[in-house]
């Protein structure tokens, strides 16, 4: 993971990074879970259920490129199986873009597990 990213971003970058991943992964819980109750079909039920794990992945900032590439993924599924208004799918895609791309900044488990760490060794 560490290869994919110079740094995890601090301060407000960092924020703004969170802010990013927030918006993204509510989004997809709230929409995935509206679609769940709603009782859509069994084939699209799997995608809706994958699209709430995937937000709760950039809510933690969890494997970020990998939810960020899913949610380029699931916004063009959206677009193309639902040819209605696209373009909260087309400003979630680029959310998904610029997080797996950037990287999901300091404030996140990435950081924390894959950060780099410092060690002191003492007097």
């Amino acid at each position: 993971m560490r290869r994919l990213f110079s740094n995890f971003a601090r301060g407000w970058p960092g924020v703004g990074l969170l802010l990013m991943r927030m918006v993204a992964g509510v989004s997809l819980i709230i929409e995935g879970f509206d679609k769940v109750q709603a009782g859509e079909p069994a084939a699209t039920l799997i995608l809706h259920l994958l699209a709430i794990f995937d937000g709760a992945l950039l809510i933690a900032g969890l494997w970020t490129p990998i939810a960020g590439s899913l949610v380029i993924g699931l916004a063009i599924w959206q677009t193309v199986l639902h040819h209605e208004n696209s373009y909260p799918a087309i400003l979630l895609a680029s959310i998904g873009t610029a997080l797996a791309l950037v990287g999901p900044g300091a404030l996140s488990i990435d950081a924390w597990l894959f950060g780099w760490k410092r060690i002191d060794i003492g007097n």
